[in-house]
């Protein structure tokens, strides 16, 4: 694709990687065919090649953007289907992130676009206010049919019927590894997922630590800034990061890591380009030596002796997170390992589609959200599972409000499988 960014533009270094980014598209329509959004929408503003061609013309004349241009960029899931599908290598995810800050800085939302922001930005990453959020969202629930705006209605129905106590797992601690020690690993323990299921990371420390890890849950370390990230809220997405290079490099330069363990894939999408996000900041060395290590549980699981076990009798189905599968190309391991401790494992008919969660994307655009969600419920009951296995806690919480059928994290069934307790949600 030609550009015509001008000298001064292109001195800004955030511009001269949207410029590579938009040279490398040939707009050959690739992509059309497995985002999410154009299958949903048909409309070729809503496919990552129609918003290519509206972020280019933004950027270009460096235009304050009309409201067409930012409701096309706001439907975008940031699945990166398009990623995975495109033959050309264009990083739609650079090229987005750019565009969505740029919007963040030179457009002037709404009222209640901006108040809906903001909350959703001071809630979500900080677990304690997030628990409240819930508890109060649960005692509103009753009321939702009185919400004049359908985003406040998915805000409340968002709510798990159950808010889990907090788990002093979560707890800036150290648990030595149950065998001879093989790795030294720190767990990202996260934001959201401290409040809404705190399972997943007990199951995590189980099994890593039943596995010769030694677990270490550093002081300092939180949110890994995702949801404001992708919201174009460069300084508190980069605050939340900062804390976390700054943490995880206390403990490599104390005692060394072998591995950052992140068992929400949609944050390690974001931490394993922490690299990318600071290249032109006093903490790059530091953020690109966090990236470097960084791996999802399924990466670290199949390094060590997982043992074999005996078939369990139980059908999982395989929900493979967006931000697994195509943000970090990760698409056998999870499958591998439940195989290999005994499960049957099952995967839905178009399993390269997005549920709808997509970080606040529920939230905040709710009408095409649950169309997604009803799709890939739709599909995944198809296989008739006892089970359903994902590695991304929003997507648990998307596909479980659809369905019946008891979903859990990949980990905890291979916990399970390896001397640990049953899943809660299979009791």
């Amino acid at each position: 694709m030609q550009t015509t960014f001008t000298d001064e533009q292109l001195k800004d270094p955030a511009t001269a990687r949207a410029n590579e980014i938009l040279r490398s598209c040939v707009h050959c329509g690739f992509c059309t065919a497995t985002c999410p959004t154009y299958q949903v929408l048909g409309d070729e503003l809503d496919s990552p090649r129609g918003r290519v061609y509206l972020i280019k013309d933004m950027l270009e004349n460096e235009r304050v953007p009309d409201e067409k241009t930012v409701q096309h960029i706001d439907r975008c899931l940031s699945c990166l289907a398009c990623m995975t599908t495109c033959p050309s290598g264009v990083h739609y995810m650079h090229l987005v992130d750019h565009a969505r800050s740029y919007i963040e800085k030179t457009y002037k939302r709404p009222l209640s676009d901006r108040m809906l922001r903001w909350v959703l930005a001071k809630i979500l990453p900080h677990p304690t206010r997030f628990r409240l959020a819930l508890l109060g969202a649960k005692i509103g629930r009753p009321f939702a049919f009185l919400m004049p705006d359908a985003r406040l209605k998915a805000m409340l129905a968002m709510a798990p019927k159950s808010i889990p106590p907090v788990s002093r797992n979560d707890d800036p601690q150290s648990f030595a590894a149950k065998t001879s020690r093989k790795m030294r690993v720190a767990l990202m323990t996260g934001c959201a997922q401290k409040a809404l299921n705190t399972d997943i990371n007990d199951a995590t420390i189980r099994l890593l630590t039943r596995l010769g890890c030694e677990v270490v849950v550093a002081k300092g370390a939180g949110c890994c800034g995702a949801l404001t990230h992708h919201m174009g809220k460069d300084d508190q997405s980069h605050a939340a990061a900062a804390k976390n290079i700054t943490a995880w490099g206390a403990e490599m330069s104390r005692d060394g890591l072998d591995a950052i363990v992140i068992n929400t894939s949609g944050c390690g999408t974001t931490v394993k380009d922490y690299g990318y996000m600071f290249r032109n900041d006093n903490l790059a060395d530091g953020a690109k030596a966090v990236s470097d290590i960084t791996m999802d549980i399924s990466e670290v699981l199949m390094k060590l002796d997982l043992p074999e076990g005996s078939a369990k009798g139980l059908r999982v189905a395989y929900h493979a997170a967006c931000s697994l599968q195509h943000g970090q190309q990760i698409k056998t391991y999870p499958k591998d390992l439940l195989k290999r401790v005994g499960f049957e494992v099952v995967e839905p008919a178009d399993s390269h589609l997005c549920c709808g969660s997509a970080g606040t994307y529920n939230l905040m655009q709710p009408e095409i959200s649950g169309q997604l969600k009803e799709r890939k419920v739709k599909t995944l009951e198809a296989k008739k599972p006892d089970v359903i296995a994902a590695g991304n806690i929003g997507c648990m919480m998307q596909i479980g409000s659809g369905t019946n059928t008891p979903i859990v994290h990949t980990v905890e069934l291979l916990d399970w499988a390896t001397g640990g307790p049953k899943p809660p949600a299979l009791a």
